[in-house]
């Protein structure tokens, strides 16, 4: 029969949802600013600690998502078909009911 009609297609990457929005912002930062972000981008953008993003990146690295140089700054390059990450949503801002003077 027809290989293409009988091939099923190929699974999709399985990540957690904070996976997929890193992910997400490693490609469109790369889109936008033309090179790899660096773990201090990550860190601004999602409002975390250095640790945090640091782990993660390792997550992803270990997976298999990402590749990245050691001792080489804004070396991470992204293994996965664009076409398979979610798309990256915006952060929400923290409403605090303190006034700023």
């Amino acid at each position: 029969m027809n290989q293409l009609l009988d091939a099923k297609p190929p699974d999709r990457p399985r990540f957690t949802e904070k996976q997929g929005q890193y992910l997400a912002f490693i490609w469109t930062y790369g889109l936008i600013n033309a090179r790899s972000p660096a773990e201090r981008d990550m860190q601004r953008f999602f409002a975390v600690t250095a640790p945090s993003v640091h782990q993660m990146v390792i997550t992803l690295e270990r997976a298999g998502w990402i590749r990245r140089q050691p001792g080489v700054a804004r070396s991470i390059e992204l293994l996965l078909d664009p076409d398979s990450l979610p798309r990256l949503q915006p952060i929400e801002t923290v409403k605090s009911p303190v006034h700023r003077y």
